[in-house]
């Protein structure tokens, strides 16, 4: 499978809950404005570091035509700046590193690291800018600017808050972040591939973008 090799992910704009431990966060619908609620018990605005022990910036791509293949990124930072009195001013940036991908198959991370995708010699990472979140329906969606292998784009990431633990005794409030996109590599120029004799890209130019995401604030100084 050395030819899956490739990519990304992006990816904010992430944002997203991973796997919190044992603590469990309360799960709430988010309305458009939260000026209404106890923001004590669903959230507090404030800057948000992203947890990267529990947080997962990763993607999946089809190889072959047949399975999705995983893949993340193990070096990241990012944050997010929430707004509790209305959603629509919060914003969010990270950072990946992108000689940290890890598919699981060493030979295959080395040709993601090549010219052939992500080139990291020349671009070691890639980031994601927010600049607009919105409601649409029942869900959110965060645009941003995308910056990969020296290109950047605007994309956009459904999401949804996964949930809200109170701060306690050594630590600030934490909130849970989850989102998926689909974003296409060659216009990245990520270009490597070639098509099997019926025509089906051996590595798929979509890629799918998976963001789980927990995120703390610092605990407020008495």
């Amino acid at each position: 499978m050395k030819k899956l090799s490739f990519f990304l992910a992006f990816a904010l704009g992430a944002i997203f809950i991973y796997a919190a431990g044992a603590s469990s966060a309360s799960s709430n619908t988010f309305p458009e404005t939260l000026s209404g609620f106890d923001t004590k018990q669903i959230g507090e605005s404030g800057v948000y570091n992203f947890d990267k022990a529990h947080s997962f910036i990763g993607f999946k791509v089809k190889h072959m035509g047949l399975i999705e293949v995983p893949g993340f990124f193990r070096d990241f930072t990012g944050q997010v700046t929430f707004d509790a009195a209305d959603v629509k001013k919060s914003s969010v940036t990270f950072k990946a590193m992108t000689t940290s991908i890890d598919t699981g198959v060493p030979p295959r991370d080395k040709h993601l690291r090549t010219a052939d995708f992500f080139e990291v010699e020349k671009y070691p990472e890639l980031t994601f800018a927010s600049t607009k979140v919105e409601k649409k329906g029942k869900g959110w969606i965060v645009t941003g600017d995308l910056t990969m292998k020296g290109v950047t784009k605007s994309v956009v990431i459904p999401f949804e808050i996964a949930g809200w633990l109170p701060a306690g005794e050594r630590a600030g409030m934490k909130m849970g972040i989850a989102g998926e996109t689909t974003i296409n590599r060659r216009d990245f120029g990520i270009n490597w591939g070639t098509n099997l004799p019926s025509g089906i890209p051996s590595v798929s130019d979509e890629v799918k973008v998976v963001l789980q995401i927990e995120a703390g604030k610092a605990k407020d100084a008495k």
